[in-house]
């Protein structure tokens, strides 16, 4: 029952301060020559998707629907030893370099505004915070409701809108302070979590399980082939789907992939790089809300079995704020101890409906 289960929803407002406006001048580079020369092709005005809008409909909807089980709190920003565990410290040093300023980092179009390194080390410092609430037992589960997203983000170089990898972070400190030896890091954004890949590729203490719509789509990689290297080979596991997976195949990549995989692993702790750009009303693969459910029941489940029930959620994409706001709110009465429904192919409740609806038409009661 909803309400059974505590779950910390991690905030804090200091996130908001990253909004690059992308019409003002930013600092003169070769990338902003570049980026410039990209946006000037495109057939449409282009403006910075992940923007405050983005947390500020999740919490105004978790406001208006609350549900039962669930306390927001927040936690500190993290620290530069905290972000060294993954991230080097040269391009730290150039990330922070960059406090107050407007700047591109990317021509895939990755800007920082003047308080988005303020922003970028309080998501960071959060997803830490939100493992160290389920170890320290304050909840059962927890959800860093966190921008800008991470799992883009290399160790040398910003990509896809990610500054710091969030979830990295959270789990090289679960290792480094936490005690944790074994740690199982699950993707479903709709895009493959390349820095995440690349930063635990040759750790066998870390499983990387991703789901994502296949290349070419951004960023290009997760093919099957990618498996990891030297001693974490094997370690890391890719399932690209066709863009129009939907809830079915979703569930039998979990229960056919990703369950036998934590059952031989046996982690001691579960993080989910939760991006909701996955639903049928935002990029690519077609899920629906009872589908992140599903998903959520299913790592709820691995978490209950193998850690203690320890099981922690990191936002990551969604760019549709109904879709964004509904699915982490779908995926938040499932931690707090909700069911989720049986999944079906895509279409098949809206038939029956439809035909519960029409039947009285065309057939007499006697026939019913």
């Amino acid at each position: 029952m909803i309400g059974d289960r505590k779950v910390n929803v991690f905030f804090d407002d200091v996130m908001l301060g990253h909004d690059p406006k992308v019409d003002l001048p930013f600092m003169p580079s070769r990338v902003e020559k570049r980026v410039r020369m990209v946006l000037q092709n495109l057939d449409f005005k282009w403006s910075y998707p992940e923007h405050p809008g983005r947390l500020k409909a999740i919490k105004q909807y978790l406001e208006e629907c609350p549900v039962p089980g669930v306390h927001f709190t927040s936690g500190p920003s993290a620290t530069y030893d905290q972000l060294s565990r993954v991230h080097t410290t040269s391009y730290l040093d150039h990330i922070f370099s960059l406090e107050g300023q407007s700047a591109w980092l990317d021509r895939d179009t990755t800007a920082v505004s003047p308080d988005s390194i303020k922003a970028a080390t309080a998501a960071a410092g959060n997803a830490i915070a939100a493992v160290e609430s389920v170890f320290t037992e304050a909840c059962q589960s927890a959800f860093a409701l966190v921008r800008p997203p991470g799992h883009h983000a290399e160790p040398v170089r910003a990509r896809g809108f990610c500054l710091l990898n969030n979830v990295a972070v959270a789990a090289a400190h679960a290792q480094a302070k936490l005690g944790c030896e074994r740690i199982l890091i699950v993707d479903w954004d709709a895009h493959h979590g390349n820095g995440t890949q690349d930063i635990f590729w040759a750790d066998p203490d870390v499983l990387f399980f991703d789901t994502h719509c296949a290349a070419p789509f951004y960023p290009g990689s997760g093919l099957l082939e990618e498996v990891g290297a030297g001693m974490g080979e094997g370690y890391t596991i890719n399932v690209p789907l066709p863009e129009t997976a939907g809830d079915v195949a979703f569930e039998k990549a979990f229960r056919d992939i990703l369950l036998p995989a934590a059952e031989h692993f046996q982690p001691d702790l579960v993080l989910v790089s939760a991006g909701f750009d996955p639903h049928h009303n935002d990029m690519a693969l077609n899920l629906t809300y009872n589908g992140f459910k599903v998903l959520t029941r299913m790592l709820q489940d691995i978490a209950d079995r193998h850690c203690d029930g320890r099981l922690v959620l990191v936002l990551e994409g969604g760019y549709n704020l109904t879709s964004l706001s509904r699915g982490v709110h779908a995926v938040l009465e499932v931690l707090a101890g909700g069911e989720a429904d049986e999944v079906v192919e895509c279409g098949v409740n809206e038939v029956a409906a439809a035909a519960a609806f029409h039947r009285s038409a065309f057939i007499d009661d006697d026939q019913r």
